[in-house]
């Protein structure tokens, strides 16, 4: 992933495009902010949110430097944010689904799967193994929207239950349900518990 220096030199960057010096000195006297402490706090975990949908390093680190020029245009509402996190995984998810409408999904899910499979494994054990993911990836796409959701915020093992309900605007228990059923769904069509390739997949490679 793009280092934070390298990250917070793009964002500055795409601020002295966007904004006149004039405005951008203005909104930050208004509302000081220190984006190299967000970029090393939630960058991270917004890749991670990102990757869950895109499947792709190089979009999923786009949606994380579009999250953070949002932070840079709203800085002035910050103050008001009641949960900062959750806030700013709601922006990476809604860009990430965004993003995800202009792919095809089997464009990404052809190139994932490949990527899940073992490499330390024969060749034909490795396309089997492609094979499986792929179905699996197949039938999470089929899921009812909000099932499908829960089901792959869940697989970021940093957000709890109730950051997910946050994201997507339900109560906890709500999104307990969804979630319940959505694995169920997959465990009767699949046979596969999907935790062990999402929870994985979710890393995006990344330590």
């Amino acid at each position: 992933m793009t280092s934070t220096g390298e990250l917070t030199l793009i964002l500055t960057s795409e601020r002295s495009r966007t904004s006149s010096a004039q405005n951008v000195q203005a909104a930050e006297a208004d509302a000081p902010i220190d984006l190299a402490a967000l970029v090393t706090s939630y960058g991270p975990l917004l890749f991670r949110v990102a990757h869950s949908i895109l499947r792709s390093r190089t979009d999923s680190e786009d949606v994380v430097q579009d999250t953070f020029v949002r932070v840079l245009e709203h800085r002035r509402a910050l103050p008001a944010v009641r949960d900062l996190r959750v806030w700013l995984v709601r922006i990476a998810w809604n860009l990430a689904l965004d993003r995800r409408r202009r792919i095809r999904p089997q464009q990404i899910d052809d190139a994932f799967a490949g990527q899940l499979a073992a490499h330390s494994v024969p060749a034909d054990q490795a396309l089997s193994e492609a094979r499986q993911v792929a179905n699996l990836l197949a039938a999470i796409e089929r899921l009812p929207k909000l099932e499908r959701q829960v089901l792959l915020l869940s697989a970021v093992e940093e957000l709890s239950t109730a950051e997910v309900a946050g994201v997507i605007g339900k109560s906890e228990s709500a999104a307990r349900s969804l979630l319940f059923r959505a694995r169920t769904r997959l465990k009767e069509r699949t046979g596969i518990d999907e935790r062990d390739r999402l929870e994985h997949g979710s890393r995006g490679g990344r330590a």
